[in-house]
């Protein structure tokens, strides 16, 4: 057959009943170009242009390779010149481009010329006119499709594009020895390994930009002079200091850690602390909520699955350990995992291997586990309900994190972070404390540890009047006078306290129960427990 002979109808194969398109006897699809257009801009808004070029070519790579295997067995070629030839009449004909009637051997050695090409006209549409060339799928394509033909590495790089303002495309195609120096890295985006070392730039440069984002907002915070702000947690207490000073020293022998304390006190910042100061620093972090997901779930976010291995498993994926290789997988509230899926974690940590669900395949891991949980985990232990095995595999070093009203010296430093980081958010010149609001923050007991403060201070920011946040600006639970000592200087019991709390609230909302459970912050349960532990109940107002 020569490649004068292709006709579309002949290699186009509709089945209007089933909806099934083949083209050149393999299955197809019809794809919008506006759509694929669509699909490249969010790549480049994402991954950044290199890595988007690196997806695109090495996507129209492999789909150049299929379409002459998928030629070479549909059609018996007079000579292998008809089969190279009949790539780029095939690409025409497939709407990807409109041919150089001029161009007498479309895509030789000596390049060639196209016209109306889809992917530079959907880049002027969605991205305007480029500086280089765009027309990355489409050299892809031919590269892989000469490739094959030829027996040897083809490449095709554009030297004159539409999307850089040209009138045609042009590309020059030679094997990789012929290129030589001359294509600098350009041949790299053709290449699986081009795409690996340009996510890795992309992956580098997202950790640069944070870190240069953190440094930022810990200038433009108003804070007291601190030799050290580890993990951003503001350690000027005795009992924080020394917290992160132990941290600092286990994270350098890799051994698993149990991170425990209130919630809200900051154990993820502290779990990120010893993977950035441990050998598997380079590596991601990776974390996970294991109360926040089912056992059935939480096994296939762990391990992977295998495709087919239960509805919906549509592909293979693999699960977080295999993600967080090389680096750290963080296991949030491990003290909500059920006892069956127990036993699964202590085999993946005792044996260092996965294995997805669905497979029969162990896969090793390099991974550095750090848990978290607010429950007394050897109380569960003694209760049967976590495995003393596992307690002692996951607890090789604790950190206890104290709760907020323990660390009191930690409270300003801390609010006046969290005010600039909500105020930069907001974008408002909100940039300090009133001497009063910074004294109702200390007399305050946090129950909700940093995690209240975090809220209160975005509050603050919201609905602050000046470049100051005041007393009145503070969520209406810590403007309760509940101080922590009494006129005479001597300290109360925290059940006096609460005691306190609670009669202000019931005072100020008339005695209305729920508003005063809105009011501390707290669910009305929880208050119709304190108020029959404190026989207050006869002052509620139902």
């Amino acid at each position: 057959m020569r490649v004068e002979d292709l006709d579309l109808k002949e290699l186009l194969e509709l089945d209007p009943g089933g909806g099934m398109v083949h083209f050149a006897g393999e299955r197809a699809l019809i794809m919008d170009a506006v759509a694929q257009g669509l699909l490249r801009k969010e790549l480049i808004d994402t991954f950044g242009e290199r890595t988007a070029r690196g997806i695109l070519s090495r996507y129209g790579y492999i789909h150049g390779r299929r379409l002459a295997v998928a030629m070479k067995s549909k059609f018996k070629w007079d000579s292998d010149d008809d089969w190279r030839r009949a790539g780029t009449r095939i690409l025409a004909l497939q709407g990807l481009f409109m041919l150089d009637p001029n161009s007498i051997d479309a895509f030789g050695h000596e390049g060639g010329t196209w016209r109306v090409s889809y992917e530079a006209e959907q880049h002027l549409l969605l991205k305007g006119r480029s500086d280089k060339p765009v027309c990355w799928n489409l050299c892809g394509l031919i590269s892989g499709y000469l490739s094959f033909v030829t027996g040897e590495e083809m490449y095709a790089l554009e030297d004159k594009c539409i999307g850089k303002g040209d009138t045609a495309c042009h590309v020059m195609i030679k094997s990789e020895a012929e290129w030589g120096a001359e294509a600098g890295g350009e041949l790299a985006v053709f290449k699986r390994v081009g795409i690996d070392n340009a996510l890795r730039e992309v992956t580098t440069t997202l950790k640069r930009t944070e870190t240069e984002l953190r440094e930022k907002t810990r200038k433009l915070a108003v804070l007291a002079n601190i030799e050290e702000d580890p993990a951003e947690l503001m350690a000027r207490s005795p009992e924080m200091r020394k917290l992160m000073e132990l941290a600092k020293t286990i994270a350098t022998i890799d051994s698993t850690v149990l991170i425990t304390g209130e919630s809200g006190t900051g154990k993820e910042r502290v779990a990120r602390y010893v993977h950035d100061h441990s050998a598997h620093a380079a590596g991601p972090f990776i974390a996970v909520n294991c109360g926040a997901i089912t056992e059935t779930l939480l096994e296939s976010e762990l391990f992977g699955h295998a495709r087919g291995a239960f509805t919906g498993a549509t592909a293979d994926r693999p699960g977080l350990f295999e993600a967080a290789n090389g680096g750290t997988l963080f296991l949030d509230e491990v003290g909500e995992i059920t006892l069956p899926m127990q036993v699964k974690l202590l085999r993946a940590l005792q044996e260092r291997e996965v294995r997805r669900v669905g497979e029969n395949k162990n896969r090793p891991i390099n991974v550095r586990i750090v848990s978290a949980t607010n429950k007394e985990l050897k109380g569960e232990v003694e209760g049967k309900k976590f495995r003393e095995d596992l307690y002692y595999r996951l607890n090789v070093v604790e950190l206890a994190v104290p709760p907020l009203r323990k660390r009191r010296e930690d409270i300003l430093p801390l609010a006046r972070l969290l005010l600039a980081e909500s105020a930069i958010q907001m974008k408002r010149t909100v940039d300090g404390l009133t001497a009063p609001a910074a004294d109702q923050l200390l007399g305050y007991h946090w129950p909700g540890n940093v995690r209240e403060l975090a809220n209160a201070m975005e509050r603050a920011v919201a609905v602050a009047k000046t470049n100051r946040v005041d007393v009145e600006d503070l969520p209406s639970q810590v403007n309760l006078k509940t101080p922590l000592a009494s006129k005479q200087g001597v300290p109360r019991f925290l059940k006096d306290v609460e005691k306190d709390c609670i009669l202000e609230a019931l005072e100020k909302t008339e005695g209305n129960r729920r508003k005063a459970a809105d009011l501390m912050g707290v669910g009305v349960a929880t208050l119709y427990r304190k108020l029959k532990t404190y026989k207050l109940l006869d002052l509620v107002k139902e």
